[in-house]
């Protein structure tokens, strides 16, 4: 069942340590559930490995949780080959893809290899909700800073654009986050940017952001954008945030 227009959640959170599980699926990753407005059958979510290498030991994390959770869950594996050889089939028989985190660089050039780009934007434009964390929400941006290359942050720009803006994850919890964006936006390496701190999520319909939400208290969301004039050249506004339970 697609979503009424397409949909994007950017998250930095998602997942968490469970109670009697390794990992369980935390509010962010429920909300973008719902948004796909299934009724009368378990959703059905593939999880995207890429960016972590498709490690086995995490995909039966995440298949573990994905039973407790309900969900009829698939992994879109491509290492050491496509699950399928019919992506399009798979992943346009989803309700929600859900990209999970690591190398964001990685993940762009070996999605490529795949032809997976023109897959996803034909999933989004029939209203599969793609979300993810970290490396799975950078993806869907122009792009952001990230430490694919190692600790020193880089800015990517090569990311799918489906959402016309940089993206900052992680912005409370790693230092150098906010001033890697701020300084990107300033010197027009990025565009107008939206960032999430550890455990907030903006939800898009089409390339309008919808709303903030959040699963952690007191987690923000922003808005960088740039300002000639300005001691830094960037002016950052918070969004309001929704608290998820």
């Amino acid at each position: 069942m697609p979503a009424d227009a397409p949909t994007i959640l950017a998250t930095s959170g998602g997942m968490r340590p469970g109670a009697s599980t390794d990992i369980e699926f935390a509010p962010l990753l429920h909300f973008a559930i719902e948004q796909a407005g299934v009724t009368g059958r378990r959703p059905r979510l593939a999880v995207v490995g890429t960016a972590g290498g498709d490690q086995r030991w995490r995909s039966a994390m995440i298949s573990d949780a994905g039973q407790r959770a309900g969900i009829d869950l698939t992994q879109l594996d491509l290492f050491p080959m496509p699950a399928t050889t019919d992506l399009d089939d798979l992943v346009l028989g989803q309700d929600v893809v859900w990209v999970d985190g690591g190398s964001v660089a990685n993940l762009l050039a070996v999605w490529r290899v795949h032809g997976l780009p023109e897959v996803f934007r034909r999933a989004w434009a029939a209203g599969v909700v793609l979300a993810g964390i970290s490396a799975g929400s950078l993806c869907w941006f122009v792009g952001g800073p990230t430490d694919s290359f190692g600790p020193a942050l880089r800015v990517v720009t090569n990311g799918l654009a489906l959402l016309p803006y940089g993206n900052g994850v992680h912005y409370d919890s790693e230092p150098a986050r906010r001033p890697a964006v701020q300084a990107a936006v300033a010197a027009g390496e990025l565009p107008l940017s939206y960032c999430t701190d550890d455990g907030a999520g903006l939800l898009f319909r089409g390339r309008e952001l919808v709303e903030a939400v959040t699963e952690r208290p007191n987690a923000g969301a922003y808005r960088v954008e740039r300002a000639a004039g300005t001691p830094n050249g960037v002016v950052e506004h918070r969004i309001p945030v929704r608290r998820l339970h």
